[in-house]
């Protein structure tokens, strides 16, 4: 898909309510550094010095917008980025300009950066002979899922569920609170209708079995190893996909041919591929592979996905 054409995904209200909401949140309350530069006009220049994917074009206009001022572009969404690239010129009141200046940026680096980690996981993919989707997952910044889903598309992979709705995912807490996988599954069957299908996380090759005989149409192999999921893939279940996941990076081949889709989750922090220390939110980088029982070879709707 052209990526100049995404923008059309993104509703004109919500794009503006978004803008507005950080541009709230940068600036409640009097903006003192005003009564400094003044109201004169002005004009900056946006250039690009590292490399990457350009993406969050919508996202810089509307933030702009919102201050009164026009951005014109110089290079197209989804471009590939060589620094140093003069990437965009911002015209309008220069207190006007600082104030949407920070916000503008800090959308379009985190856009920017997760169109960059996905065309990187898109690429990797691609070396290693895989010839399914890459995709991504809920795991998104608070208030930027819009923006990090978009970004996504721009890298050349696919949103994925956006929210909740898209998919019943039933995790370990959901199976305990249930009183078992059956129960759980059951459960979920019950309030998922003919669109929805209903993920099982399992953490054994058990529950695995028994949440496919209890209907589930995927199921999460979570932090299965090579040799399990070997196991796994010996096993006579039919039907239903089964993710797996471990902790690994881009550099990890993707798993064997057998599993249908296969998927490689990278977190991303300001638009670089991140380890993350142990006091912080995320966890380091990890591959999950969403794999079919018995198959024999790669088909279209192979899927991996990136968070």
């Amino acid at each position: 898909m052209d990526p100049e054409g995404l923008a059309l995904l993104l509703p004109p209200a919500t794009l503006a309510a978004l803008a507005e909401s950080w541009l709230r949140e940068d600036c409640p309350g009097p903006n003192h550094a005003a009564l400094v530069t003044g109201a004169a006009p002005s004009q900056a220049v946006l250039w690009a010095k590292s490399p990457g994917v350009l993406a969050g074009r919508p996202f810089f206009d509307a933030i702009f917008a919102k201050v009164n001022c026009q951005v014109s572009w110089f290079l197209p969404e989804g471009a590939k980025l060589v620094p140093v690239a003069r990437v965009a010129e911002v015209r309008g009141p220069a207190h006007c300009l600082l104030l949407g200046e920070r916000v503008a940026l800090n959308t379009l680096a985190r856009c920017s950066g997760v169109a960059s980690a996905a065309a990187a996981a898109v690429e990797a993919a691609r070396e290693a002979g895989w010839a399914g989707h890459v995709a991504g997952t809920r795991k998104t910044t608070p208030g930027f899922r819009l923006a990090e889903k978009y970004g996504l598309l721009v890298g050349g992979a696919a949103a994925h569920r956006y929210d909740l709705g898209g998919l019943v995912m039933v995790k370990d807490n959901h199976v305990v609170a249930a009183g078992g996988v059956e129960k759980a599954v059951r459960g979920a069957r019950q309030v998922a209708d003919f669109a929805l299908k209903v993920e099982v996380e399992c953490g054994s090759l058990q529950e695995a079995v028994e949440a496919a005989e209890a209907g589930a149409d995927l199921v999460l192999l979570d932090n299965f190893k090579p040799e399990m999921r070997k196991q796994a893939e010996r096993s006579k279940i039919t039907g239903p996909r089964h993710p797996a996941s471990e902790g690994s990076s881009l550099s990890v081949p993707i798993p064997s041919t057998s599993y249908h889709p296969s998927s490689c989750i990278c977190r991303t922090h300001q638009g670089q591929e991140h380890k993350t220390e142990p006091h912080e939110i995320y966890e380091g980088n990890e591959i999950r592979s969403y794999c079919q029982m018995n198959s024999s070879r790669h088909s279209k709707n192979d899927c991996i996905l990136v968070e």
